[in-house]
């Protein structure tokens, strides 16, 4: 499973293409998050979780497009919850 320009809309709830571009880009940078975090290359069959951590992360950026406050307010574990059981751990 990878997560598509569709699937990413369907998660925000747009059904229009004014945003595509937009949402395309926030899709980039959250895989590349993603990767970065697993300390590894996005595996080729991305799993479940690996794949809902993307999208939450499309979803923060597309609703927190601009930047409130010095600090962050909250945080949310689901995140790493969902990315733990597949980072790479080992020192190159």
């Amino acid at each position: 499973m990878s997560v598509t320009l569709q699937k990413a809309k369907d998660h925000l709830r747009v059904t229009h293409d004014a945003e595509d571009t937009l949402i395309q880009g926030y899709l980039s940078a959250a895989e590349s998050h993603v990767a970065a975090y697993l300390g590894d290359d996005m595996p080729e069959t991305m799993p479940e979780p690996v794949a809902a951590a993307v999208l939450l992360l499309v979803g923060d950026l597309y609703i927190n497009r601009t930047r409130q406050a010095d600090r962050y307010l909250y945080g949310n574990d689901t995140y790493a919850l969902l990315l733990n059981p597949y980072r790479t751990t080992e020192v190159l």
